[in-house]
């Protein structure tokens, strides 16, 4: 469980992400969502560890993130940024191998489980085939795979992605989306994910947090989502909630 308490982050003269209170399962499919500029990044920031609170603190199971050594966060947290590295150079393989760097040894020796741990990473996200190509060379979406499959290399039980749909054509994202959903429900390893899309959230997640201005606006199990009124305030825009054509107990949402 990630929690937050009293939580401030302060940047030109104001308050980017004010949080009193905020508990997240560390086991589910969590989607944060909210317009622009309402601190989602800046959220998951915060609990990647890329960042510290100007005041207040942010736990995972009952541990200050920032007690953590870089390798003991690693082995926690995988986390995928928005902008992605430079891996100029580098083949998928050995971008994949780098999500085994957490687990080494004292003196840096790979385990005999390593280079099957890396193979299953690459199979599980479609890109062994790639494995020999430049990283760097590959499609979006092909690239985009081949980041998850080092955060799967690197075996934590939590992964946060910010914005990882962003570049992706539909069918990619969904693709993706799907691999979360499938390692989450078959491996019980948590999820977090920044999302504009809001039918990407009614599909897979199982709990939200909802950002405006820099707070909490709702936070919970995914049925908060099956409120227009609620919706609409979040986005400001008028939203409508229709039943899906194919999947019952599923809603898409229109902007009317």
């Amino acid at each position: 469980m990630f929690e937050l308490n009293q939580v401030r982050v302060h940047r030109d003269n104001r308050d980017i992400l004010s949080v009193d209170n905020l508990s997240i399962p560390s086991n589910g499919f969590t989607i944060i969502l909210g317009h622009n500029g309402s601190g989602k990044s800046t959220l998951v920031n915060l609990l990647s560890g890329q960042t510290q609170a100007d005041s207040g603190n942010v736990t995972l199971n009952n541990t200050p993130i920032h007690a953590l050594s870089q390798k003991q966060l690693a082995r926690e947290i995988a986390f995928l940024p928005q902008k992605l590295p430079d891996v100029a150079g580098l083949t998928v393989q050995e971008l994949v191998r780098l999500g085994r760097f957490p687990w080494r040894g004292v003196f840096g020796r790979w385990q005999n489980n390593d280079e099957e741990i890396i193979r299953e990473a690459m199979v599980k996200t479609g890109i062994k085939q790639y494995a020999n190509n430049l990283a760097d060379k590959l499609s979006g979406g092909e690239r985009q795979r081949a980041w998850v499959a080092m955060l799967l290399a690197q075996q934590s039980p939590v992964l946060i992605l910010d914005e990882p749909t962003s570049a992706l054509d539909i069918h990619h994202q969904y693709h993706l989306m799907d691999l979360l959903q499938t390692l989450n429900q078959d491996t019980g390893c948590g999820i977090l994910v920044i999302l504009h899309d809001l039918n990407l959230a009614l599909r897979y997640a199982t709990h939200i947090v909802a950002l405006k201005q820099g707070k909490i606006e709702f936070s919970g199990e995914k049925s908060l989502l099956f409120d227009e009124q609620r919706l609409t305030e979040l986005y400001q825009t008028d939203i409508k909630l229709l039943d899906h054509p194919k999947q019952t107990e599923q809603k898409i949402a229109v902007v009317v």
